[in-house]
């Protein structure tokens, strides 16, 4: 829907989610694939969108059309590509192993207490910094719907590992 930045049909968001699901091009989603989606998004997802506000669904046209408060999912579509790893697995290692540098400093084992609390504070303070830009950065360009996102993204890790 944020490709398109306007209204779009049932019909064709079924279809382009049931082509992502199954790793084909629209063009050869079958109408038992389309029918599948198509199903499931016109009784329960685009019903309960349009009550939180997410989207309006004009069930009468068919038609979709995102609200200003779909932004506040965001957060939801976070795409990680299949040769990386999620970002809160990233910060995790990070984490432990500034944790870990620390504690060797603080145990005095040399060259690491050769530097000081304030030395390894500015490290890990702009080791931090460093990263939370690069990822703000990156999630720019892998934000589902974003305008520098191609036509046929991939789809969520979650529905290529169902398969």
């Amino acid at each position: 829907m944020r490709q398109v930045d306007d209204s779009v049909t049932i019909r064709d968001l079924s279809e382009q989610i049931a082509a992502w699901e199954n790793r084909i091009d629209r063009r050869a989603v079958t109408p038992k694939q389309r029918k599948r989606v198509y199903t499931g998004l016109h009784q329960t997802h685009l019903p309960m969108m349009d009550r939180v506000g997410a989207v309006v669904y004009d069930k009468d046209r068919g038609t979709i059309t995102m609200t200003g408060d779909l932004r506040t999912f965001d957060v939801y579509l976070d795409v990680v590509p299949q040769d990386d790893i999620p970002w809160s697995q990233f910060y995790l290692a990070l984490g432990a192993v500034f944790s870990a540098l620390v504690a060797v400093a603080a145990l005095g084992f040399a060259p690491f207490s050769y530097v000081g609390g304030f030395g390894y504070a500015l490290f890990v303070a702009a080791g931090f910094t460093l990263v939370g830009c690069v990822h703000t950065l990156r999630d720019r360009r892998t934000l589902v719907g974003s305008a520098s996102t191609p036509t046929d993204v991939e789809p969520p890790r979650e529905l290529v590992e169902e398969m």
